[in-house]
């Protein structure tokens, strides 16, 4: 827009028919004006016209040319010639003065605005790239991201292809350095662009083009972290690493909307001195009108308005303020816990975002009385001001290396009239790879083929005595194993009776979020949240379809819980499964961080500890712990109900040795039966009637016998220290002959390789 000055400058040029250079000062406008504004008459030639000779002054003005006039030092004539006359707008030229300013603010909103459209395509590429084989690096690309290390949008994005270098994972995800032949930077992928990795589209040394991205600062260091949300392959592993030699300018600065700044011609060819274009003050700009939106606007859509909304997958635990918009997709129950710290209450909600991206929030006492009735299920809800930190392996919900936590100082605002139904997000396990959940609370995606589909059935729960809907259903996948998959409540009467009238067909189930247990070796179990979808458009689907019509329909399948058990027949194969010695677990203190990891032992019974608390007092119902009730009786939480009796359940500890050193394993109640000899309540009658001398002997009996344990070894966290806890999950006595065919199978591949 034009100010004050220019608009008079061009208002005398008009009264003296001069030639006023107005394109080459700002030809935004011009071009802008030459394709908007209504045909207007030519211009007029100065040298017909008559020139005003009744005043002196005007006669010494017309004398000289303007462009001369307005310097006292004129160059030479050569020097002070202008360009074209194709880029020139003349005095006679500009319609009137109301005109000029509607134009002016028309081509600043069009020009000013959007600065990356103020040059022509092939001015925006620098020279030295155009032409630039396709598998090379944008030049220049990292210093373009920390210019601007937060894009309002994707569009704002610029064309940035970079080489990937030093790729390598880090939990669920991969770092590289992001490299544009000079410069450098530290750059993370989001989780879903692992299987990118894993088929091998994304290489080292190979060039992706960032389509989205967002920078933060890296916790007691100076460098940035480029969290890339969106990218595509451009190529494969190149031969070597890119590097360039010639040294790339910074790029400019571009204006923003927001910032009242003028734009400055560069003279060329010795042109006149440059002419400021401010905007006019009776014109609003781009940011007042936002302003005055942002002031009309509900606050929930003022608090998006405010800030930039943040994807799930760029949020991490070292970003300040960040604005999320999810929708909750699963809301738990405000539960009461007593601890030593004292009572108090907590509440946890899944949420998801527009990228089908989840994250588990958590609200404690107060916070969670205050957001439980506002959090509500399918809505969706702007939501900041919150924490978060790693997640804990052993008690998160969704697919998340971090979870969040809401405190009294959060802002939870429901968006009104907003609704979207985020995709669903698939992390598939193979069925033979079910082993290592067993007993988690970590829930699994499963995908397969229905092999047999079950009746429905009717089972009474022991907490409320009600019942409810059962149906088991068999799956099988490329791996060449089965397993059984119990439906509860509506998706055994529903889905279910579907699966069944098309089990002949063979269909293909992909259902998310289910629980492994031990049942049978190994099985899986619908949740509250569960979801299974009858032959998902996926491409795991057309896989999965591929396998069984050529080698899967005709392939005998096992289960894979068969020989899981150490009681049944075919127990005893998965304790020679697997098998390391004590040392293996000892020297690796991060074994199990990620995860539980499961392993079996053949060692002896060294000590069992006659002081230790050996067993708790259970409820007869559900094997829950119960308290003394007030008067007589005993108290379950689980079952509600006040019991006359109780029973003695051991949880005990035991120390065992093989030939590499010693370990404390964990035990619970079955398998700390079958080591003693008899039940909590036998040993407890033992010490009370018999006396300790007895008790002890007891024990005693138990040790240095050889035992095959199956063990688990997860990383928990005790008074802030990471401690290694290892949980005998089964147990068997040793079966020599089973042994003797172990060891010679062991040695026959020594001497094979």
């Amino acid at each position: 827009m034009l100010g004050p000055k220019a608009l008079l400058s061009n208002q005398l040029g008009r009264e003296s028919g001069t030639t006023t250079p107005l394109a080459y000062f700002y030809p935004p406008l011009a071009r802008f004006w030459r394709e908007n504004s209504p045909q207007i008459s030519p211009a007029r030639d100065t040298k017909t016209e008559p020139k005003k000779e009744n005043h002196p002054r005007a006669s010494r003005r017309s004398q000289k040319p303007a462009a001369i006039r307005r310097n006292p030092n004129p160059a030479p004539a050569r020097a002070r010639q202008f360009p074209p006359q194709k880029h020139l707008i003349t005095s006679a030229q500009i319609p009137s003065l109301s005109q000029l300013q509607t134009i002016s603010a028309a081509a600043a909103e069009h020009h000013l605005h959007r600065p990356r459209n103020l040059l022509p395509e092939d001015a925006r590429t620098p020279p030295e790239t155009r032409g630039m084989d396709a598998k090379s690096v944008t030049p220049g690309a990292v210093a373009l991201i920390l210019a601007n290390p937060t894009p309002e949008s994707p569009d704002d994005v610029p064309e940035i292809v970079v080489q990937v270098l030093d790729l390598k994972p880090i939990g669920s995800r991969f770092t590289f350095m992001a490299s544009d032949g000079e410069a450098k930077v530290k750059a993370i992928l989001s989780t879903h662009f692992a299987s990118e990795v894993h088929s091998g589209k994304l290489q080292n040394l190979g060039l992706v083009r960032i389509l989205n991205y967002t920078c933060n600062d890296i916790p007691q260091k100076t460098d940035k972290m480029v969290i890339i949300t969106k990218c595509e392959v451009v190529s494969q592993a190149l031969d070597a690493e890119i590097k360039s030699e010639v040294k790339i300018e910074e790029p400019a600065a571009l204006m923003k909307p927001k910032e009242e700044a003028a734009v400055l011609s560069k003279p060329i060819g010795g042109a006149p001195a440059a002419i400021m274009l401010k905007p006019r003050h009776d014109v609003k700009s781009a940011s007042q009108i936002v302003s005055e939106q942002r002031g009309n606007a509900a606050p929930a859509a003022r608090l998006a308005m405010t800030r930039r909304v943040h994807p799930l997958i760029s949020l991490n635990p070292y970003q300040g303020n960040w604005v999320i918009k999810v929708r909750v997709t699963s809301k738990g129950n405000l539960r009461s816990y007593r601890n030593a710290r004292g009572e108090g209450h907590v509440f946890n909600v899944e949420l998801t975002d527009e990228d089908g991206t989840q994250i588990q929030a958590t609200m404690f006492n107060e916070p969670a009385k205050k957001f439980y009735p506002v959090f509500e299920l399918g809505k969706v809800y702007y939501i900041s001001k919150g924490s978060l930190r790693i997640a804990n392996k052993q008690f998160k919900t969704v697919q998340n290396d971090y979870e969040m936590t809401l405190n009294e100082n959060a802002v939870v605002e429901e968006a009104e009239g907003e609704s979207f139904i985020p995709p669903v997000q698939y992390n598939f396990v193979k069925i033979d790879m079910l082993g290592p959940y067993v007993g988690g609370r970590e829930l699994v995606d499963i995908i397969g083929v229905v092999q047999s589909v079950s009746p429905t059935l009717s089972i009474r729960r022991k907490i409320d005595n009600e019942s409810i809907p059962k149906r088991d259903i068999v799956v099988a996948d490329d791996s060449n194993k089965t397993v059984t998959i119990s439906l509860w409540n509506d998706l055994a009467t529903t889905v279910g009776e579907e699966l069944l009238d098309m089990v002949d067909s063979a269909p293909i189930i992909a259902v998310k979020s289910l629980k492994v247990s031990d049942f049978q070796g190994v099985s899986v179990s619908t949740v509250g949240k569960s979801t299974l979808v009858i032959n998902p458009e996926l491409p795991e689907t057309e896989k999965l379809r591929a396998w069984y019509e050529s080698e899967g329909k005709g392939t005998a399948l096992a289960s894979v819980g068969a020989g899981m058990g150490a009681s049944n027949a075919g127990g005893l194969r998965s304790m020679y499964s697997d098998r390391v010695f004590l040392s293996h677990i000892t020297s690796d203190p991060n074994l199990g961080q990620d995860k539980p990891v499961f392993f079996s032992l053949y060692a002896n019974i060294s000590n069992i500890k006659p002081d230790q608390t050996m067993w708790y007092r259970a409820c007869t119902t559900c094997n829950k712990k119960v308290t003394e009730a007030l008067g007589s009786g005993f108290w379950c939480e689980g079952c509600q109900k006040n019991y006359e009796q109780c029973s003695l359940r051991y949880i005990m500890v035991i120390k065992v040795s093989d030939p590499t050193g010693e370990a404390w394993l964990s035990l619970f109640n079955d398998q700390a039966e079958r080591i003693v000899g008899c039940s909590a309540d036998e040993l407890d009658r033992i010490r009370k009637e018999e006396g300790d001398d007895m008790f002890q002997l007891k024990l005693k009996e138990a040790t240095w016998i050889p035992h095959l344990f199956r063990v688990s070894v997860v990383q928990n966290e005790y008074m802030g220290e990471k401690r290694q806890r290892i949980t005998v999950r089964s147990e068997s006595p040793v079966d020599y002959a089973a042994e003797a065919r172990y060891q010679l199978e062991e040695i026959a591949k020594l001497t094979s390789s």
